[in-house]
């Protein structure tokens, strides 16, 4: 076991907790020390829901080890079915419980409940958040669907839209931006799930003529055994992109045997304009490393290198059950994958490939502004703001102008901060001037002094001055000299980078 002050993921009942959390009329009795109630604040903190997860805990202490822990179990499985009367129950323990073996399965079972139950076997020390939550939602699935109801048979215009769950990175957004290209072709949807879904609807599964499976970190295993117990088709196409979002709406289309050209037609998208524009290439060409999750790191790949005239320079992903598709994706464009959950190993493979963008998670933002590169959130964890009380989907057409913004700005936003500090000497941009150059430049008016910051060392073989000589470079190419400085210096056996050997570097490679 490793330790450390940062984790992709949390354990796998974290992910049960996020599937409960999303449904109506479920609750998850969750064996559990006091300590690990903690798990409610991802939820009403981070996700800032307006109500507690539907979490009951046992909340054992130190003292009751010594005593029935399973009684206190029993206790707090009847005490939530009494207070909440929920249609369905998870049971589970955390990863410290899994330590006593309470065996909350086989407890509840013996109480014979008078409501369906959902024993949760999650291994916390071989397994994570992701596959938790993905093994929970097959498993009520599998215990709850109604193997009487199949599909109507008739046309495939009836639909199950799986994996969208609570602490999602948008999930709420993007069901609705897939609910509109759906409305467009005349495609009914069955139920979204378990985003929103209740276990009485969940009975009713089986009647909708194909699945599509949104997130596949969550919503893949469900929808493999719907396949094979329903006989429904999924469509695995995730529509995070122009491109993507193309396939998607041509695939639904066949499944369902309609026209897909009212949905091909929007043309809400600025992406593709900006594409083509001459505003975009002072931007084409910019090295971009990219970590997150498996789909949405595979989908950002796409849309940087096909659809914005990105290079693709680092792709990696945190979650192991999928890095079949990562490694795919990284050998299409040309990178060596990065599978791994140490955020220090990412740390280290984006101080190497020096980008010009990093495309991450919460953690890569810290690791960017560290290294003083722009950086866009693609996937979770994430932050509070990643969740916006405005709407801004990443799936569809509208996801795409989302994404358009959200990556391009700070490339944008990091020129200007450049030219800023480029012309903090000219008379209306130094620190003494005021607020304007319209406004009246006296003593009472002017700005105050602002102290500009040091550029921070390039580390031990660049000398201060040379460093700060660096920072000089409009940053979209810096991350070129400084590789270029470096190559020179060691071919050239220099111990130290200073300012001769930085323009002499810069002679060489102007030959």
């Amino acid at each position: 076991m490793q330790l450390s002050v940062w984790t992709y993921e949390g354990p796998p009942h974290v992910g049960a907790m996020r599937v409960a959390t999303a449904m109506e009329g479920m609750h998850y009795v969750l064996h559990a020390p006091q300590g690990d109630t903690y798990a409610d604040l991802l939820f009403t903190m981070i996700e800032r829901r307006g109500k507690r997860p539907p979490v009951t805990y046992t909340t054992f202490q130190a003292r009751d080890l010594g005593k029935d822990t399973a009684q206190l179990f029993q206790d707090a499985a009847r005490d939530a079915l009494e207070r909440f009367k929920p249609q369905a129950m998870m049971v589970g323990a955390s990863c410290t419980a899994e330590l006593i073996q309470d065996d909350p399965a086989g407890l509840a079972e013996a109480m014979r409940l008078p409501c369906p139950v959902i024993p949760l076997e999650l291994p916390s020390y071989q397994r994570k958040e992701n596959w938790g939550a993905a093994e929970s939602f097959y498993q009520i699935v599998r215990k709850l669907a109604d193997t009487a109801i199949t599909p109507r048979g008739e046309k495939r215009a009836l639909v199950n839209i799986l994996g969208p769950a609570a602490l999602g990175f948008r999930h709420r957004d993007d069901v609705i931006e897939v609910r509109k290209i759906l409305d467009t072709l005349g495609i009914e949807v069955n139920m979204v799930a378990p985003l929103g879904a209740s276990p009485a609807d969940i009975a009713r599964i089986g009647a909708a003529d194909f699945n599509i499976v949104l997130y596949p970190e969550i919503g893949d295993e469900a929808a493999r055994w719907l396949e094979k117990t329903f006989h429904q088709p999924a469509i695995r196409t995730v529509p995070i992109g122009v491109g993507a979002t193309r396939e998607f709406i041509t695939g639904v289309a066949a499944l369902a045997g309609v026209d897909p050209e009212p949905a091909l037609g929007d043309s809400s998208s600025r992406m593709p304009w900006w594409s083509r524009s001459v505003d975009s290439t002072y931007l084409t060409g910019k090295r971009v490393f990219i970590f997150g999750d498996a789909t949405h790191a595979v989908a950002a790949a796409r849309i940087a290198q096909e659809e914005l005239g990105f290079v693709v320079c680092g792709l990696g992903c945190y979650n192991r059950e999928f890095a079949r598709d990562v490694r795919a994706a990284a050998k299409k464009y040309g990178v060596e994958p990065l599978i791994t959950d140490d955020h220090m190993e990412v740390e280290d493979a984006i101080a190497a490939a020096s980008p010009e963008l990093v495309l991450g998670t919460q953690m890569e933002r810290h690791i960017a502004k560290r290294f003083g590169m722009p950086c866009a959130v693609i996937s979770s964890p994430v932050h509070v703001q990643d969740f916006p009380a405005r709407h801004s989907p990443q799936m569809g057409f509208e996801g795409a102008n989302v994404i358009f913004d959200s990556w391009v700005h700070p490339l944008v936003m990091g020129l200007e901060e450049h030219l800023l500090v480029m012309f903090r000497d000219d008379f209306e941009f130094s620190d003494e001037a005021g607020p304007s150059h319209h406004a009246a430049h006296s003593p009472k008016t002017a700005a105050p002094k602002v102290e500009i910051e040091e550029p921070a060392s390039e580390g031990e073989l660049w000398t201060e001055e040379a460093s700060r000589e660096l920072k000089k470079i409009p940053f979209f190419v810096r991350g070129k000299a400084r590789r270029n400085t470096e190559a020179f210096a060691a071919e050239q056996g220099r111990a130290e980078i200073d300012i001769a050997t930085l323009y002499d570097a810069k002679a060489h490679y102007a030959r």
